[in-house]
């Protein structure tokens, strides 16, 4: 009787270990911010904290938006205006790797800032700094938009992940119809930025820019999503009861 080759065997690994892709972005769901909060839970000011990355998350989102916006209107000049947040990105990054502490938020940063930062240098123009945010949300809207298109909103599809529950939210009408204008309001969201954002970046404002950026970036984003939270955890509360009352 031939053995069994352990290398082999050891190289091996067991589908019970493996993932599935549902699994798989269902765990990615819960790191983004709406997964902070479970569908039905309460939502706290601490989540929602967490869920824009903490108070160390959101100096990092902040600070190298408002220096672009303060060196610039000070000096006028390109270089300095996107460099200068390039270099405290790294910084950032450098902190994160001393304290041993998550370094992804911080190097995802960086990279956007570092690109944004190539695009104002190649063309010399300041206002192009923000042209990789304006692509970011026009991306954003347009898959919300195809999503609402085709009857199946994106939050649905987030909530049914966080949940464990897939596609169930589809056939009760509840749910499907409050998932359904949760995710017109992400996408209310995104076209409010592009049509405040786009005309200033044509007028060639980048100061303007820069402060709507941040006035519309964080705040809004973090209000949204505690409209979202209520929202979504009305309609579950409320549906869960009504099959708890039904069942009894």
């Amino acid at each position: 009787m031939t053995e069994p080759d352990d290398a082999t065997n050891a190289g091996e690994s067991s589908p019970a270990n493996v993932p599935s892709f549902r699994e798989s972005l269902g765990a990615a769901a819960r790191k983004a911010g709406i997964g902070q909060v479970t569908p039905g839970e309460v939502p706290t000011a601490a989540s929602l904290m967490k869920a824009v990355g903490g108070v160390r998350g959101l100096i990092e989102a902040l600070v190298p938006g408002l220096i672009f916006l303060v060196v610039y209107t000070i000096t006028g000049q390109v270089a300095p205006s996107v460099l200068i947040p390039v270099a405290v990105g790294v910084v950032f990054v450098v902190a994160r790797a001393i304290a041993h502490t998550g370094m992804t938020s911080a190097i995802a940063g960086l990279i956007g800032i570092a690109i944004s930062a190539a695009f104002a240098l190649v063309t010399g123009r300041a206002a192009d700094n923000f042209v990789p945010g304006l692509l970011t949300n026009v991306v954003s809207l347009a898959v919300l938009l195809i999503s609402l298109a085709v009857r199946w909103p994106l939050i649905g599809l987030v909530a049914g992940l966080l949940t464990n529950e897939g596609t169930a939210w589809r056939d009760e009408p509840a749910k499907r119809r409050v998932l359904t204008v949760v995710t017109w309001l992400w996408a209310g969201l995104f076209a409010l930025r592009l049509a405040v954002q786009v005309p200033l970046y044509f007028a060639n404002l980048p100061e303007w820019q820069a402060a709507a950026k941040l006035i519309m970036g964080i705040p809004l984003y973090a209000a949204l999503l505690w409209v979202t939270w209520l929202m979504v955890r009305a309609v579950y509360r409320r549906v869960g009861n009504t099959s708890t009352d039904r069942r009894n």
